[in-house]
């Protein structure tokens, strides 16, 4: 017996490796009916051939071709028969590709899935089931099933068994159904609830017990989804009032020392955001290869940038004014324009664009339907680490000592030695290398352009004010939750309307509390 069978394996494994698909199979791929394609399209990607891979791909992309009476695709410029994978000699003269129409390609992403799920590839089969999460239809059961009897990994199962009740829901058996259905619950996003939402109409979905399970499962997924969607808005409120936080700590440390409106404030957040772009602009040109890395070397250059055109800013203007708060109001608010116009000189009247790093892009999803964008995650992070250098700062160090001592009583301060003056600019310079912190931030979740820190200088004020004047824990409180309260807001009544109501919620407080959340501490504090 042996002597037998081993010759008999030796010429098995020496066969050449040819493609086992039907010539007649493919031959319809060109039918001139798209209902006789898309049934050819079917019954390859139920076939679990990988062979049929490669020619479903090459009809997706334009690239399966028809000449005379043969089907083929080009390989290193040779045709080569789509059906038997033999190679044409000679090639046809005149051959034109295979056209299809949109209806086709759908049904081609669902084939080519179908046999990507059977791919020994781990990440593969992962994609393919995260693509059949939105668009799995019933002539897919079948495959999905023999997939999923053979899937041993628990998260690509539990995608496939997602897919499977998917395409289940257009099954002629109940039973098939109000499985599916009940499976579905499982599934908390909008795309599961659009396809449950017609499940209720009688006329669409006979079987009552399918229609009650129907109801079950939208509750639940109206309130996971109800959940995903207040952490998100939670989520996004933080975002905003980091930005909003980057933005006030500095006005908080200048206008609590020196009590002055700088209506240029916002435009010190758009010298970091050009500043973000100059160095962008430097890596592309000079270090390409470590592009991703640009916006840690901005952060240095924007705070000391926008800290420059602070200290030039009081050094020049500021410091005549002080004590006449209306002639500083207008000042500053000549300089913002100054400022704006130099951006508008020097880069252009249009925005500019500042990409993402790619470790910035992109999200994590904590749960279905909820996806945290990782650019907002870092600049919370970010403003945290800020915020904690800032306290650091303030209380820790020689400088801050002379701040707060400024903040809580000038006059006295001075006579005990204090330089008030130095520590003017120091704490303007100090205030306008926060805004450009924020500018980087910033830089990265919206546009770059002259005029961007026009929409943040009246909410950092409102921030300021809300807090308390000189408080950094009054400023975290408030931006954080200005920023969530906004969010909230805006999502029920519209930006306009929460604006609105943010306001007038501020002027009532401060008329209750006029010094803020937090009031400054000590024997005596200027009015």
């Amino acid at each position: 017996m042996k002597r037998i069978l081993i010759p008999l394996l030796f010429w098995f494994c020496a066969l050449p490796a040819v493609a086992a698909l039907d010539p007649a199979l493919i031959g319809q791929l060109a039918a001139e009916e798209s209902d006789d394609k898309i049934a050819a399209i079917q019954q390859l990607g139920a076939s679990a051939d990988r062979d049929a891979v490669k020619v479903l791909k090459a009809l997706a992309n334009d690239e399966l071709y028809v000449g005379g009476d043969r089907i083929f695709l080009m390989e290193d410029d040779k045709a080569v028969d789509a059906a038997s994978g033999e190679a044409i000699e000679p090639a046809p003269e005149s051959y034109e590709s295979i056209t299809i129409n949109n209806r086709i390609r759908a049904e081609l992403t669902n084939a080519i899935a179908s046999l990507r799920l059977l791919n020994p590839d781990r990440e593969v089969r992962l994609t393919a089931a995260r693509e059949l999460q939105t668009n799995a239809g019933m002539e897919m059961a079948p495959i999905l099933a023999q997939a999923l009897a053979r899937e041993t990994d628990p998260e690509i199962k539990k995608l496939l068994k997602l897919a499977h009740a998917l395409a289940n829901l257009g099954n002629a058996e109940a039973d098939a159904r109000l499985a599916a259905v009940e499976a579905l619950a499982d599934n908390a996003t909008p795309n599961t609830r659009n396809l449950l939402l017609p499940l209720l109409d009688p006329k669409i979905e006979a079987d009552e017990r399918v229609r009650n399970a129907a109801k079950s499962s939208l509750r639940v997924i109206e309130s996971r989804l109800a959940i995903g969607e207040s952490i998100g808005q939670v989520f996004s409120g933080l975002s905003l009032g980091s930005i909003l936080l980057l933005a006030a700590l500095g006005l908080a440390i200048t206008y609590g020392v020196m009590g002055v409106i700088n209506m240029a404030h916002g435009e010190l957040l758009m010298v970091g955001a050009y500043a973000t772009y100059f160095m962008q602009g430097l890596f592309r040109t000079y270090l390409p290869g470590y592009l991703d890395w640009y916006v840690l070397a901005a952060i240095p250059a924007a705070f000391m940038a926008a800290a420059l055109v602070g200290v030039v800013l009081e050094r020049s203007v500021i410091r005549w004014l002080y004590g006449r708060p209306l002639e500083t109001l207008l000042a500053t608010w000549g300089l913002s324009l100054i400022l704006i116009q130099a951006a508008r000189v020097l880069f252009g009247a249009q925005n500019v664009e500042v990409a993402n790093p790619a470790w910035m892009s992109g999200g994590v999803e904590p749960m279905a339907g909820l996806v945290l964008p990782w650019n907002r995650i870092v600049i919370i992070g970010f403003t945290l680490f800020v915020l904690g250098l800032v306290w650091v700062l303030m209380q820790k160090t020689r400088l801050g000592m002379f701040v707060r001592a400024v903040t809580q009583n000038r006059a006295m301060a001075g006579c005990v030695g204090v330089p008030t003056a130095r520590i003017d600019t120091l704490a303007f310079g100090l205030g306008a290398g926060i805004a450009g912190l924020g500018g980087v931030a910033l830089s990265q979740i919206a546009n770059v352009g002259p005029d961007m820190g026009q929409g943040y200088i009246v909410d950092s004020f409102m921030v300021v004010v809300l807090g308390g004047v000189g408080q950094l824990a009054g400023a975290v409180w408030a931006a954080l939750g200005l920023g969530v309260v906004t969010k909230f807001l805006e999502g029920w009544a519209g930006a306009v309307i929460a604006k609105i109501v943010v306001l007038v919620f501020i002027i009532v407080f401060i008329q209750k509390r006029p010094q803020g959340l937090f009031a400054l501490k000590g024997r005596f504090v200027e009015s």
